[in-house]
């Protein structure tokens, strides 16, 4: 049986985006690329994406399959990234949204609970943005928290956790601080294994 990880990287005052739902990128090395993308696409057999994660993300690595002189055709994960199956979670999109994706019905504990059951050799990773993870927190779904926190004070913005979601005990299974004063922190249900 599969697990949802959730992945983010936030700020050091726990905000995942800047005010007025500007993105920021986190600081980026080698060191990263290893422990944070690397590490997640050795264990992914699935993603989840909100449907603006999705958007942005089938834009960015789908070129690296049609025009080589692109950023993602550079990168060695980006055939990965373009074949692992997806499901998007999406209140707007119909039809087939494309990347090996599919749009998730409109009850995400029974979507999750079907993919926990048919993925193996693997987890499914979400890779979300607040709305997305809200749902996702809401319903109890993630078995496991991958965080990246960034040595970056914004603020103001959108924060990861806000209010509501059911109260859980995690347990710490990874720290590892990187190169660029980030830090990446594994959290897992403290129940499981």
């Amino acid at each position: 049986m599969a697990d949802l990880v959730f992945t983010v990287f936030t700020s050091l005052d726990s905000y995942i985006e800047k005010p007025g739902g500007v993105f920021a990128p986190p600081p980026w090395s080698d060191e990263v690329g290893e422990a944070w993308s690397n590490a997640a696409l050795a264990r992914a057999q699935h993603l989840i994406y909100g449907r603006v994660n999705f958007e942005f993300n089938k834009g960015f690595w789908s070129a690296a399959e049609t025009d080589p002189n692109s950023i993602a055709a550079g990168i060695d994960y980006a055939p990965k990234m373009n074949a692992l199956p997806k499901t998007v979670m999406s209140r707007t999109l119909t039809g087939d949204p494309g990347w090996n994706g599919r749009i998730a019905g409109p009850d995400i504990a029974a979507e999750v609970a079907r993919l926990k059951r048919d993925v193996t050799g693997g987890d499914i990773f979400a890779f979300s943005g607040a709305g997305a993870a809200e749902t996702l927190f809401g319903a109890d779904l993630v078995d496991e928290f991958w965080l990246m926190i960034t040595p970056q004070l914004f603020g103001d913005g959108k924060p990861l956790f806000r209010e509501g979601r059911p109260e859980s005990t995690m347990r710490l299974v990874e720290c590892r601080p990187l190169d660029v004063g980030s830090v990446i922190l594994r959290y897992r249900r403290a129940s499981e294994g």
